[in-house]
């Protein structure tokens, strides 16, 4: 079971390396409020092992993401660029060999 700290950690790593991207515009997840819950979604992922693209790419289309004052939602998914999804893999990757 993750501690609070442990998913902090790993929030803070998402937070810190992640973005969307808003009309060439970075928004790391950390300043869209975003890191916290997609931690907490992705934790469990790292601790069973069963971590792979399937599994992330499920968490990020699970996510949604008001934007418009709300008009309007897009999965977590759809805002990553795929080249920071590749990153976010190698993140969780190597976050997972340290637990």
């Amino acid at each position: 079971m993750a501690t609070t700290v442990e998913i902090e950690k790993l929030a803070a790593e998402i937070g810190e390396n992640v973005y969307i991207d808003v009309a060439k515009w970075h928004l790391y997840l950390n300043d869209a409020h975003l890191h916290t819950p997609l931690a907490e979604q992705l934790y469990p992922v790292l601790e069973s092992k069963d971590l792979d693209e399937k599994a992330v790419k499920q968490i990020l289309q699970g996510i949604s993401v008001p934007l418009g004052g709300g008009k309007v939602s897009l999965p977590l998914s759809d805002l990553i660029p795929d080249a920071v999804k590749g990153d976010l893999m190698k993140l969780l990757e190597d976050y997972q060999s340290q637990i």
